[in-house]
């Protein structure tokens, strides 16, 4: 078996900012499992707030050698994007050889579609009411916040979209004052969870103060290791394959975080449909899913995924599983 990689940029619909930067473009890499006659792939976005670049993971997935099945890759890379995309790949290949979808591999039910949460980026409390009054179809918007004035944002947001739930991601951009302050309000406007809202090596306070709606851990939680570290803080957990290292480890930290009474989200990084396929089987079930990274990309995989009323559509065979 032969693995490569290769370095693909996707154009972004629009510029997206979240409280730590502004980005124009997807830029992800592609991982390519060859034995022959059968290929598979699998998708990762490094991510530098975890000290990913493209050339560290490139170099991680380079550093790959002999003959490797899913659970020797366990041990052979840590938890990150490079496992990742070559977990994903190296399910996609198994699925081939064996003329199977992914889902009866995992020994998983037969997956549908899911409804999606849509991201406003962040902006302007008028530019962010204008984009909220734009998809206020959508049954689900996520608010990119994370700064002191937040509250104008959150405002412009639900006066431009009365009727979908609204999740808030602060992408650990608060104080604990600050989100005592919010919480009120979060609750008052009918937001439904709010994500990270305090820096992962700050959120001790969370078992200290209030947290009259759920909070949800996504910087704070990667993998199952993680999961000891959050009771008392958090409600539910964003799971991410770019976090956990793949499919593999994400479908074991879901089934051990309800085990441990947690809640479930199941969330991205900005990527094309060969990123989310894998995941859209992960979500099923989720308390939230937020698999749109297609949704904002200009440009997608030749076979992207469906999206439609009834949320995100299973991958067909011709992109993934």
């Amino acid at each position: 078996m032969s693995l490569t990689v290769t370095h693909d940029t996707f154009q972004l619909a629009q510029a997206f900012t979240i409280a730590r930067g502004t980005k124009t473009e997807a830029q992800v890499l592609t991982v390519t499992a060859r034995d022959g006659e059968h290929r598979g792939w699998g998708e990762c976005v490094p991510y530098a707030r975890y000290g990913e670049t493209l050339d560290s993971v490139t170099a991680e997935i380079e550093g790959l050698r002999g003959l490797l099945d899913r659970t020797a890759l366990q041990d052979a890379l840590p938890a990150g994007a490079a496992r990742n995309a070559v977990d994903c790949a190296l399910w996609d290949l198994e699925a081939k050889r064996a003329g199977k979808h992914v889902w009866e591999l995992a020994g998983l039910p037969a997956p549908g579609p899911e409804v999606t949460a849509y991201t406003l980026s962040l902006d302007s409390p008028e530019n962010m009411r204008v984009a909220a009054a734009r998809n206020a179809h959508r049954p689900i918007l996520k608010i990119k916040l994370g700064t002191p004035d937040d509250m104008a944002r959150l405002e412009a947001v639900r006066a431009g979209a009365l009727d979908p739930v609204i999740i808030v991601d602060a992408n650990e951009g608060w104080t604990a004052e600050v989100y005592a302050d919010l919480a009120p309000h979060l609750l008052r406007l009918g937001v439904a969870m709010v994500e990270q809202p305090l820096p992962a090596d700050q959120d001790d306070m969370l078992a200290e103060i209030a947290r009259p709606l759920p909070v949800c851990a996504d910087e704070s939680c990667h993998d199952r290791s993680s999961l000891a570290g959050l009771a008392g803080k958090y409600d539910m957990v964003n799971i991410k394959l770019d976090k956990t290292g793949g499919l593999t480890e994400a479908l074991s930290l879901k089934t051990a975080a309800r085990s441990a009474g947690f809640d479930i989200m199941v969330g991205c990084m900005v990527g094309s449909s060969l990123a989310m396929a894998p995941a859209v089987l992960l979500a099923q079930g989720a308390t939230f899913t937020d698999l749109d990274g297609p949704l904002l990309l200009a440009e997608d995989r030749a076979e992207a995924l469906r999206f439609d009323a009834e949320g995100v559509h299973p991958a067909g065979r011709g992109l993934w599983g």
